[in-house]
Formats: structure tokens, C-alpha cells, sequence
């Protein structure tokens, strides 16, 4: 979440008359996140989330998270709904941005996870697996592993390499490993990819949501597990992995969704590509946010750290030991 489009109160005010959700109290900008411009919006009758898509979400996708949410929320997925206005509509225009207001959910995000809470995590992960096992609907990663080399040779070379003495060398190399490494014919549905502790809203050591879902897609429920390993298991800047963390995390998805064999054996190279991906996304940002933009750039090396990690790592150590 972050803030790149400004909405006033009056242009907030506005659009709510469009709503039978009462009337605007407070509105304030989200500056968490690097995506879209979000904003708490609250009124006389609940709150909610209003989210201003910007140039990283293509229009036409947005109706396959609503449709997917849609279908989580129904099947008892702890997920936030769409608003529909009073004419049924739940996509709108505010300053020439498609938007939407979308359910706010209570609840807490932790910085520092307890294995409680990493376990619950991992189970609900694997159930959200489970809820989509009959949704029809397939959008290709635009983030996948094709799309890494490309990504990496939009950053400017010079200033990724002001982060690190021979940061990109290591990435180029990096790049061209995962394109002929990387693993094939796994199991796969719609997935989060995104499923970071800020993404997951706590209340005690129960999820009591999940959010944010605009890189949704079809992919490896593999993959999308390694995401949520690398983004949970580690210290904020990446140098420390938690084992206890990370075993209690992939042990909570194991007792809903056993992997199999092949999953197990590609996951250190999954999570190899999840920290590639995330870190690239990062290095683009932290080269190309607007000066003025309200939002908190993320430090690229943060997941390269857990690269290296995940180079040296097999299975059977990540798994607690577990075949």
C-alpha cells in the first residue's frame, strides 16, 4: 500500500454518495507498500479501504481479484469483499484512476512473527489453496520466472551496483541459473505471491485476514509457498534466518496440503526465485520512485541476503527434517 494520487476529502465525500455506507468522517493516506494509493476511509457506519490503482496493475485484471476474492470470501476465507455502489457497480473512477472501496478488516499485523503465528499462517495459506480448487479462472504471473531477466536489465547498472561491489554480476549470473534450473510441472492454482506479514491481519495468534491480492495469478502453489517462507522466516534485513519460524510455517501448510516429493526437492530453488523476484521489484523502486512519492522504498538487499541463503540450503533442513 503507499500513496501516489492525492484524493481530497470533497473528492472522498463524492464519491461515498455513490454508496449506501454513510457519510465521510476521516480519510487517510497508506503510506505501507509500493503498489497503489490506499487510503483508511472511514464513515458514520464502518470503515473501509478505497484503493486507487496505479501504472503496476493493468484495469484488465482487476476483474479476476474480484472474482477470485469473491470466491475465497465464499468459500470462509478470511478475505476482504468488493463494495458494490447502490447501482451494483464495485469499479469506479476517482481522479482518472480505476478504484475501488473494499472491506476493511480488523486486526493486526505483526513485524515480529511468534511460531504460533507462523503456523497459522502457513495452514491458511493451504486452505486458500484448497478454496480455489474449483476456480476456473487462469492469469499467467506477469512476475514469473520469465520475466526476471527482463526486469533486471531495466535497472540502471551503475546504481545497483552502489548498493554492493558486484551486486549485479552475482544477479546476471543469478538470472541465468533460474531460467535453466527452474523446476517443471508442478501443482498449480490461484495464488497470492505477495503473502507478507503486512499482508496478514492477526487477532491473537489466529489470521483473522488476508490481503492484498493484486498479484494474484495462476502459478506453483509451491512457489507461492516459498514467497511466503522467504517473506516470514527471516530477520527484517534478511542476514538471519528464523528456522523456528520457518519449520512452523511450512509444518502448518504440511498438516492441510502435504507437498509432494517433487515440491519438496524444487522448494530451495523456488525460494531462490521468490527472493530473486522480490528483490529485482525492489531494485526497480528504490531507482525509480518519484522523489515526492508518499511511500517507503524497501532495501533491495534485504532479499538478496536470503538468496544467498537459499543457495546453500537443501530441503531437508528447511522441512525440520521432514522427507
Amino acid at each position: 500500500m503507499a500513496v501516489y494520487t492525492q484524493v481530497s476529502a470533497e473528492a472522498a465525500a463524492e464519491l461515498l454518495m455513490r454508496y449506501d455506507v454513510g457519510k465521510l468522517v476521516s480519510l487517510k493516506g497508506i503510506a505501507e507498500g509500493v503498489e497503489n494509493s490506499n487510503y483508511l476511509l472511514e464513515t458514520d457506519r464502518a470503515r473501509f479501504i478505497l484503493t486507487l490503482y496505479e501504472n503496476r496493475v493493468n484495469p484488465a485484471d482487476l476483474p479476476y481479484f474480484h472474482n477470485l476474492l469473491a470466491h475465497l470470501h465464499n468459500a470462509g476465507c478470511p478475505v476482504p469483499r468488493f463494495i458494490d455502489d447502490s447501482t451494483g457497480q464495485w469499479l469506479q473512477d476517482v481522479h482518472g484512476k480505476k478504484s475501488c472501496l473494499i472491506e476493511f478488516l480488523p486486526g493486526i499485523s505483526v513485524s515480529e512473527p511468534t511460531p504460533e503465528q507462523a503456523h497459522a499462517v502457513g495452514q491458511s495459506l493451504a486452505k486458500m489453496h484448497q478454496a480455489v480448487g474449483d476456480f476456473g479462472e487462469i492469469k499467467p504471473n506477469p512476475l514469473g520466472h520469465k520475466s526476471w531477466r527482463p526486469l533486471f536489465d531495466q535497472c540502471d547498472k551503475v546504481a545497483a551496483d552502489a548498493l554492493q561491489d558486484g551486486f549485479t554480476e552475482d544477479i546476471d549470473r543469478e538470472c541465468d541459473w533460474l531460467s535453466a534450473n527452474w523446476p517443471q510441472d508442478l501443482s498449480q492454482c490461484a495464488v497470492h505471491t505477495d503473502l507478507f506479514p503486512d499482508n496478514v491481519l492477526f487477532r491473537g495468534d489466529q489470521v483473522g485476514g488476508l490481503i492484498d491480492f493484486y498479484f494474484a495469478c495462476t502459478d506453483y502453489r509451491a512457489y507461492d509457498l516459498a514467497v511466503t517462507h522467504a517473506a516470514w522466516s527471516f530477520t527484517a534485513d534478511g542476514r538471519q534466518y528464523l528456522a523456528g519460524i520457518g519449520e512452523a510455517l511450512l509444518a502448518g501448510y504440511g498438516e492441510v496440503i502435504k507437498l509432494d516429493e517433487a515440491e519438496v526437492h524444487a522448494f530451495p530453488s523456488l525460494a531462490r526465485g521468490a527472493s530473486l523476484r522480490f528483490l529485482l521489484t525492489r531494485l526497480y523502486d528504490w531507482i525509480n520512485t518519484p522523489a515526492d512519492a508518499m511511500v517507503t522504498r524497501k532495501d533491495p538487499l534485504a532479499f538478496y541476503h536470503r538468496l544467498v541463503f537459499y543457495r546453500s540450503v537443501e530441503s531437508s533442513k528447511l522441512f525440520g527434517g521432514a522427507p
